[in-house]
């Protein structure tokens, strides 16, 4: 008897993977042959959001569903913050080559908010609808488990054994406890606005510098993203930076120390751009003002790390990998050079 679809796409970001989302594969194997699973927010650094990485999650799904009688693909794809199409596009590309002309095809999903927006975007496919299982979200198990105590029997509960073993081993690594540093510093900094009637939105300027293929980069001394590269830039200062371009530059020379005058950088500038996706950075609101300073190739002007940057160094642009980078800079670095 053949079934409803030829293959149903189940996309997530399955951190972790837990019971409801097997669930969801559980009855996907009455409707279809075949199942692509693609995993989002690949090629990140690790953080709270984004622990664990494409590969750990393809490693979680597989050992939950390995006795399922349905052929189960699962592929990673990489967000993109400021272009949902070109998202899309890759998702049709994975779909296209895991499947033939004339198959019957479909989304499968809960259009739970705002955030399932994508079940959406593409009308060319059916969208078979999944009831919410039960209340279980990946964020309320990350709540719990990224603690240095924690509630290990209800983690047990909610997820698959597989990944219970998974994630009880990586309690034991460094990357754990980073992930709690950092936590435990947002959570303390984002405190001080708590009892505020309004959220504040802060301003930042951020410069990417780019000369002879290469790009300029700092790589963070403190919380957040400490250890990870990014573009010289800051807070706003309020009583010193006339404008954002004051800002930008002042933060460039403070961290990189560049061997480059003020006016000669300010005349650099090629472009700007303001980048201001809302969950851009998780210290809260804060929409940056980038600004492209194109230099004479040649070559590299000497640079410092100093002030916030533990390093600075040019970086060649096609050695910029967005699983290093902090928030949204990967977006800026590949703005400026068109990619």
């Amino acid at each position: 008897m053949s079934k409803k679809y030829d293959t149903l796409v189940l996309i997530g970001r399955f951190q972790p993977f837990h019971n409801a989302h097997l669930e969801i594969i559980k009855r996907s194997t009455a409707l279809c042959d075949k199942l692509i699973v693609i995993t989002g927010s690949a090629a990140q650094p690790r953080t709270y959001k984004n622990p664990f990485t494409s590969q750990e999650r393809e490693q979680m799904i597989k050992a939950a569903t390995s006795g399922l009688a349905l052929q189960i693909i699962v592929e990673s794809n990489i967000d993109t913050m400021y272009n949902d199409q070109a998202w899309a596009v890759r998702v049709q590309g994975i779909v296209q080559r895991n499947t033939k002309a004339g198959d019957k095809i479909a989304i499968i999903g809960h259009k739970k908010d705002e955030s399932s927006f994508y079940l959406d975007m593409f009308p060319q496919w059916g969208y078979e609808n999944v009831e919410e299982i039960e209340p279980l979200s990946a964020v309320n198990i990350r709540d719990l488990f990224f603690n240095w105590t924690f509630n290990s029997n209800f983690i047990k509960n909610v997820v698959p054994q597989s990944t219970y073993d998974f994630l009880m081993n990586f309690r034991r690594t460094e990357e754990f406890a980073q992930i709690i540093r950092e936590r435990e510093f947002l959570i303390e900094h984002n405190k001080q606005y708590a009892s505020l009637k309004y959220p504040p939105i802060f301003s930042t300027a951020d410069s990417v510098v780019i000369c002879s293929g290469h790009v300029l980069m700092i790589k963070r001394r403190a919380e957040p993203g400490r250890g990870l590269w990014a573009l010289p830039g800051g807070y706003v200062n309020a009583n010193t930076d006339k404008t954002v371009l004051d800002a930008a530059i002042r933060e460039l020379r403070e961290e990189t120390m560049i061997k480059v005058p003020a006016p000669v950088l300010r005349g650099s500038i090629v472009d700007n751009r303001v980048f201001d996706a809302v969950d851009r950075s998780p210290r809260g609101r804060i929409i940056t003002h980038c600004f492209k300073i194109q230099l004479p190739d040649g070559e590299l002007p000497k640079v410092k790390g100093s002030d916030d940057a533990e390093k600075a160094r040019w970086v060649p642009i096609a050695e910029v990998r967005s699983d290093e980078c902090f928030e949204d800079h990967y977006d800026m670095v590949m703005w400026a050079v068109g990619a």
